[in-house]
């Protein structure tokens, strides 16, 4: 079963017709339209409105043929969406170019890119099973740190006490040719924690690329890696394989 929150989807259409518009006229206002900014006026009028779920995509004109309902929610997405962008202006994130739009690797919401999903797994100790902390997980393509989609995601990922093993890397877009290219990525984790033998864990993501880099976080878009066990010198070996 499906349950979609159709408030998202006129929030966020609002939001491209609103900053298309103001482009379009020259934003005389001087508003920031980067990517980054988008996205986070579609956080904060999301943050501001009561969702409005369906189970099915059939509902989708049953909505919109209830005019009263449509047309405040309309309304009030509207408001809060010009709020919001003024909210945004004026208190720019420091960790993004605003000046050209781009992301942290350097493409804009209209390139061609593979979308790499967010990477998600867990280290444990491999002897008695328990969650590690104090431990440092780095994320490496062809030798190299791993770019992330902005500065809320760090790598070295820093595992503490309350992660409880857990880590998560959101790669940047990659830049593709064109949509519909297939290709693998060969990713390569480096894991280093007091008392452990390092481990080095390789493992591979198939990605198809699309018309677009994304801007939006997705819980959908996430790729789980099993369960990783650390061992002491001398220890049982860990197996690392490509998935």
């Amino acid at each position: 079963m499906e349950v979609h929150n159709i408030v998202e989807d006129i929030v966020i259409a609002r939001v491209d017709e609103i900053f298309e518009s103001l482009e379009k006229e020259g934003n005389k206002g001087g508003l920031c339209l980067c990517d980054k900014c988008r996205m986070d006026v579609i956080c904060y009028a999301l943050n501001r409105t009561n969702p409005h779920y369906i189970s099915s995509s059939r509902w989708v004109s049953r909505v919109k043929m209830d005019g009263f309902e449509y047309q405040q929610i309309f309304a009030d997405s509207t408001a809060l969406v010009h709020e919001g962008l003024k909210r945004v202006s004026h208190n720019l994130r420091p960790d993004f170019d605003h000046s050209t739009g781009m992301d942290a690797a350097g493409l804009t919401s209209n390139t061609p890119a593979f979308n790499i999903p967010t990477i998600i797994g867990r280290i444990l100790n491999g002897n008695n099973f328990e969650p590690l902390s104090d431990t440092t997980v780095e994320l490496f393509l062809d030798g190299k740190l791993v770019t992330m989609k902005d500065g809320n995601w760090q790598n070295p990922c820093r595992l503490v006490s309350i992660t409880n093993g857990k880590f998560s890397f959101w790669p940047a877009p990659m830049a593709a040719a064109g949509a519909g290219e297939n290709k693998i990525f060969e990713y390569s984790l480096k894991v280093e924690s007091p008392e452990f033998e390092t481990l080095n864990h390789f493992f591979k993501v198939a990605v198809t690329s699309e018309v677009r880099a994304v801007g939006s976080f997705a819980l959908d878009r996430t790729f789980k890696l099993p369960d990783i066990y650390m061992f002491q010198p001398g220890g049982e070996e860990n197996e690392s394989g490509l998935y």
